[in-house]
């Protein structure tokens, strides 16, 4: 009786393990949301000029650390999974009017054009020229979210929808977009010459559009013309060099490129007819085999070498990455040229970030921009729980374009001040 009425030890072992199991979650919580990681500037990589001074006294968010949502937003994982799903909160929905061009080769771009609703604050004709992320296109959010700010601030926006992405608009001919090609953002970018005769030209890329868009401007001079900057923000630099880590399966990356490839065959067989149809002349190498390899295919690399490399006649998937990429174009370009990954980008390899980095250690018209988290295309803000509308790469695009435009006016004005004293003499 007497030992029935004695403390039993269980409880007090049973409460230490719930205890201990309490403890474990905290920890994996802490770790998975990464929240020990502290919240600092973006690390910037720039050479000492006249016109780096001046963009960092110009751009506040250059040299201002960059904070988070505190619960979730130092996860480049939760940040990436938030854009990728709902792009943005609160997203506005911009008016504007879709342009057809034909291509070459009977293939049917289209870009979206949008006014600006304010007047720019160098008082001056811009146009933001724009590339978005792989499948994407103007009804994206992130996209509208951003085109609707850039609008606010003065700049005509064209957004280049992504040849086979909009899911509304047939394809005309058996192509589809690829990791480089740069033909129909090279229309549209001369469509806007043409009818703006006098504006000048802000080019911003993101993601793959960042390759595309450095690529593009690297290819010739002649495309840099009446170009003030160029941003890219989350490009990998190299697909040859980003392949055998996108089958890692370190920070997941391997399942990253499980949901693109998934993503990506739905686009492709959405179009199956005007691509793999007896009634169309497809190129020679595309089969129809290439269809059912197109339908096992469980990462992006597969689909390029089954499909993707075919529609511009690449003989091997090393070939295609290697010509697609823009990493040997980058040092072709002149203009002020921004360059912007985040530290916590799962998708992009910190090996990746070299290629910026040697670039801008080299080169003064190049600054790299690195902040510690972000994600990839996430960048949101918030205090602790809901981000806001506007991210911090929406505000740094912006404001890194207004201070080159106030750069280049003052450039002209100081010109055309030493002309009028030397005509005087």
């Amino acid at each position: 009786m007497s030992a029935m009425l004695e403390t039993p030890e269980l409880p007090a072992v049973f409460d230490g393990v719930k205890l201990a199991a309490v403890a474990a979650v905290l920890y994996i919580i802490v770790r998975c949301l990464n929240l020990k990681s502290p919240t600092a500037p973006p690390d910037l990589i720039y050479q000492d000029t006249a016109l780096s001074r001046f963009l960092l006294k110009s751009c506040p968010l250059l040299t201002k650390e960059y904070i988070p949502p505190l619960i979730w937003g130092k996860s480049g994982h939760i940040q990436t999974a938030l854009y990728g799903k709902m792009g943005r909160v609160r997203s506005p929905h911009p008016y504007g009017l879709r342009k057809y061009l034909t291509m070459s080769d009977g293939a049917t771009a289209t870009f979206d054009l949008f006014e600006p609703l304010a007047e720019h604050c160098i008082r001056e004709d811009i146009t933001m020229v724009i590339c978005p992320g792989i499948a994407n296109h103007s009804e994206k959010q992130y996209i509208r979210t951003f085109v609707d700010y850039a609008q606010k601030n003065g700049y005509r926006c064209a957004v280049l929808n992504h040849l086979g992405a909009l899911p509304n608009i047939e394809l005309t001919s058996p192509r589809m977009f690829t990791y480089g090609c740069t033909w129909e953002f090279g229309s549209m970018v001369s469509y806007i010459k043409k009818t703006y005769p006098q504006t000048q030209l802000v080019v911003v890329g993101f993601s793959l559009g960042g390759n595309i868009v450095c690529k593009y401007l690297g290819e010739t001079q002649a495309n840099q013309e009446r170009v003030l900057c160029c941003v890219s923000v989350c490009q990998g630099y190299s697909a040859l060099r980003a392949q055998e880590t996108f089958m890692q399966w370190d920070q997941c990356r391997r399942f990253y490129n499980f949901l693109m490839a998934d993503n990506m065959k739905k686009i492709i067989l959405s179009h199956r007819q005007v691509l793999f149809g007896d009634h169309v002349k497809k190129p020679q190498s595309l089969m129809d085999t290439d269809l059912s390899k197109l339908c096992t295919a469980t990462s992006l690399m597969q689909i390029d070498d089954s499909i993707m490399r075919k529609f511009h006649g690449y003989d091997s998937l090393k070939e295609y990455y290697e010509e697609e990429s823009c990493l040997h174009y980058l040092h072709r370009i002149y203009v002020p040229l921004l360059l912007v990954n985040s530290a916590d980008d799962p998708l992009v390899h910190e090996s990746l970030l070299s290629i910026p980095r040697g670039l801008s250690e080299k080169r003064e018209n190049v600054m790299f921009v690195l902040p510690l988290h972000g994600g990839h295309l996430g960048f949101f803000e918030g205090a602790v729980l809901f981000p806001e509308p506007l991210t911090w790469m929406d505000k740094l695009v912006v404001q890194y374009a207004n201070a080159i435009c106030q750069w280049e006016k003052n450039k002209s004005q100081c010109s055309d001040t030493e002309q009028a004293a030397s005509g005087q003499e």
